[in-house]
């Protein structure tokens, strides 16, 4: 019997991250797989010249499940030769958004033209503003500024003026950010996929009449959504691009039919899916990573 750790963060409000958890847990024990969840400041990263380990009562997993951020811990638990899914280098790579998308665009899928903002720093008196009017020359009015760094369509604004620019700009100084195309067909509406190895396991629908972010945690409703083929290859490839072995990949609809790749997130709640689908991803995701590990 394979052993496993599910980690969440012990740290943030709510009960949706120890949620996600417990499905994962239900989901391995009717796989026949004993696993334990536990709190990221559970475990104590330790090492010096001689020793590599981790501070715990436990006794170390044959794989972990990751469902949180704290990559010097996912890290830690690879350096222990454990298999952790998703990997750190793929959670570390999903949570900072610019580094997505220049991954994404390496690949060559479809993504909204992106200008990145040049890295600059708090404690400068005086602020050094990139050329604003360049960037409006390039991405156009309305745009969306979007941080590098944020969960639930949060750190993502929708500026109309140039005024609004120089505003946001200054509010961000020192703070990783991009410049973004505005989507204007896919205003309050995307979808959602979960991809679970080489297939798309569910998928839903979210629409807000209120906001341009879709997210269900923004006010948006969801429905369950049969996406076309199309969508699903697109959201493979943007899975298999960022090496994940589960994500869940966001795209809005572009002109013609087409589809863009807004977001992908390693570690996306299944709870708000499941609800709508009827579609637990948590047990492809096990199954899956069972699979891989008798591999």
């Amino acid at each position: 019997m394979k052993t496993g750790w599910i980690i969440y963060n012990g740290n943030l409000p709510g009960n949706k991250f120890r949620d996600f958890a417990e499905m994962l847990h239900e989901a391995a024990a009717k796989q026949n797989s004993k696993t334990h969840i536990l709190k990221n400041n559970d475990l104590l990263s330790s090492f010096d010249s001689i020793y590599l380990g981790i501070i715990t009562n436990y006794e170390l997993p044959d794989y972990v499940l990751f469902t949180d951020k704290d990559i010097y811990l996912a890290k830690q638990l690879e350096l222990l030769g454990i298999p952790v899914y998703n990997s750190s280098h793929v959670i570390e790579t999903s949570d900072d958004k610019i580094a997505t998308y220049q991954i994404l665009a390496k690949h060559k899928l479809p993504i909204p033209k992106t200008v990145v903002a040049p890295k600059v720093y708090y404690n400068r008196e005086e602020k050094h503003l990139p050329n604003l009017d360049e960037i409006i020359n390039i991405i156009g009015l309305p745009m969306v500024v979007k941080e590098a760094f944020g969960s639930f369509g949060e750190q993502v604004y929708l500026i109309h003026t140039r005024e609004e620019l120089i505003e946001k700009v200054q509010e961000l100084y020192g703070k990783p950010f991009m410049f973004q195309e505005f989507i204007e067909t896919s205003a309050g509406m995307d979808i959602r996929l979960q991809v679970v190895g080489d297939k798309v396991v569910a998928a839903m629908k979210r629409t807000s009449a209120h906001d341009f972010r879709a997210n269900v945690t923004a006010g948006g409703q969801m429905e369950s959504y049969e996406p076309s083929l199309k969508a699903k290859e697109i959201a493979i490839s943007a899975s298999k691009a960022m090496g994940a072995d589960f994500c869940g990949v966001d795209l809005l609809f572009g002109e013609d039919d087409q589809y863009i790749i807004c977001e992908i997130n390693s570690n996306a709640h299944i709870r708000n899916l499941y609800e709508c689908t009827g579609i637990n991803a948590a047990d492809a995701i096990v199954s899956y990573i069972l699979d891989k590990l008798r591999d």
